[in-house]
């Protein structure tokens, strides 16, 4: 049974304690009592040949201290991966971590695993994606959307989130994706169905300039419409921020980063900035598309995300199915949620973050180069 206690984050301070039992093997012996009190501590704890550096079994040794939880579980990171982010955190390539080389690790990489700072971002749960106009268990998928307000109020009752936010879909009354909208737009001769034949659902492609194309919705989430409102049985935080949108009537929004364009931003970003935030936990309406979307604009943009698989409903069975796999594909996260108040405490570290950190690191590292 693994045993960790851990502090607020410092510049140097303790973190992390971990005492490993004798079903903690070391090339087939009992490891001795690990303890990572501080920075130092750490790197002459696992300096295990006592030489002034880590080398690349001894850096092995640091991630399975860090990837596993708080039940004694040690997450694998696969050995390609581990020497990816090794070699990231060895700068000048002479194979080794250097104490000047792990104080940069450990400041930029294993606090934040340890002690990140989560955001919880509720999409889109509004009456008309659950018994409104664009009710999602009509869909083909025919899943209930009412189904994530029980747990997300649980994780809004019993998670310690750094903030919260709620996204609202709230379009004007002539928006381009409503259906009974599709004559006041030009089609492009792409269009694979005319204005006079186009159904919900169906995709068409708008003139522009440029074309666009967009998917036919049922008028839903009209602007000051009951449809627009948040379920009446959501929890709504006394000082959450409520995000607005595709409040523009020529684009359409699914993320609530950006809109599909990618034209304009909402002020998403800059709030999760502003609040120091490292990881962001994504749940909603509707699965395959605003929640989707969203997530994967916040691993683009470097976030990591987690999706909260039973807090989610959506349209196809399909696009859920695809949703998932590019979550993956991204180094993200899906978990259900009794798991996340664990993750959001810093007891239950995946090495899917860890490695998507790391890669953030790189990327930012080779920007300043």
């Amino acid at each position: 049974m693994l045993v960790c206690l851990i502090s607020e984050r410092c510049e140097s301070g303790p973190l992390i304690s971990i005492k490993p039992t004798m079903s903690d093997v070391d090339n087939g012996s009992p490891v001795d009592e690990v303890c990572l009190l501080d920075m130092d501590a750490c790197y002459e704890t696992f300096d295990k040949d006592g030489d002034g550096q880590l080398n690349f079994d001894e850096f092995r040794l640091i991630c399975k201290a860090l990837f596993r939880n708080d039940k004694g579980h040690i997450y694998p990171l696969p050995e390609d991966r581990a020497r990816h982010v090794f070699q990231i955190f060895d700068k000048n390539d002479d194979g080794f971590i250097d104490k000047e080389e792990f104080t940069f690790c450990w400041n930029h990489w294993i606090k934040v695993i340890v002690r990140p700072v989560s955001a919880f971002l509720v999409v889109d749960v509004q009456n008309d994606f659950i018994s409104g106009t664009l009710n999602i268990s009509k869909c083909n998928a025919q899943q209930d959307g009412s189904e994530v307000v029980e747990p997300i109020n649980r994780l809004l009752e019993t998670v310690p989130f750094e903030c919260v936010f709620y996204s609202l879909d709230w379009h004007p009354p002539d928006h381009v994706s409503f259906i009974d909208n599709v004559h006041m737009r030009e089609l492009h001769v792409s269009s694979p169905v005319s204005a006079d034949k186009a159904q919900a659902y169906d995709t068409v492609v708008f003139a522009g300039p440029p074309p666009m194309k967009q998917r036919l919705w049922p008028r839903h989430c009209v602007q000051d419409s009951w449809g627009a409102e948040l379920h009446r049985d959501l929890k709504v935080l006394d000082g959450a921020v409520k995000v607005y949108k595709g409040t523009n009537s020529e684009v359409d929004s699914y993320s609530v980063f950006w809109d599909n364009k990618k034209l304009t931003d909402t002020n998403l970003s800059m709030q999760l900035r502003a609040r120091g935030v490292t990881d962001i936990y994504i749940c909603g309406l509707a699965y395959d598309v605003c929640v989707g979307a969203t997530i994967a604009d916040a691993l683009a943009i470097g976030y990591r995300s987690v999706l909260v698989d039973d807090a989610s409903r959506g349209v196809d069975l399909a696009d859920i199915e695809k949703t998932k796999a590019t979550i993956l594909t991204n180094h993200g996260v899906i978990v259900d949620s009794e798991q996340v108040l664990a993750m959001v405490e810093g007891r239950d570290r995946r090495p899917e973050l860890g490695y998507k950190l790391a890669m953030e690191l790189k990327h930012a590292m080779e920007d300043q180069d």
